[in-house]
């Protein structure tokens, strides 16, 4: 079940976007990896654990330095990142005990990001080579 709730989710989020117009943003899908990057940080505070706060924030720095350079250069390095976080995912309980983690979250937070890259992998190809060029300078 939160496999699907996260795939299903994924993608109402990336029609939404597109309908609306929020993608068209280079921000749009780096903002999106912060932010499910912060999610285990978020739950070791809430599981008071100050060594897997510590923990997540380092792995989070990975994310986090992804969707900047991404933002800067080639949305397909977020598009990699988004991959990347739902493949980490996969094995984050094997190498972060976190005490405030639901126990669903991994799959869920796996499909969502599998499913985000997806998506904007699909934007990508779609919009052609313009949607991956730097931003514009002021």
């Amino acid at each position: 079940m939160p496999i699907a709730i996260g795939i299903t989710l994924a993608i109402a989020v990336g029609l939404f976007a597109t309908l609306v117009g929020f993608d068209k943003e280079r921000a749009f899908y780096s903002t999106v990896l912060l932010v499910v990057a912060s999610y285990y940080a978020l739950f070791a505070v809430l599981g008071g654990s100050l060594h897997a706060v510590m923990l997540e924030c380092g792995a989070m720095t990975v994310f986090i330095v992804l969707a900047a350079i991404g933002f800067r250069t080639t949305m397909w390095l977020v598009a990699a990142g988004l991959l990347g976080h739902g493949l980490f995912d996969l094995v984050h309980g094997a190498l972060i005990a976190n005490p405030g983690m639901p126990h669903y979250w991994p799959a869920f937070c796996s499909a969502y990001d599998v499913a985000a890259a997806g998506y904007l992998a699909t934007l990508l190809l779609r919009r052609g080579r313009h949607a991956a060029l730097p931003p514009q300078s002021a």
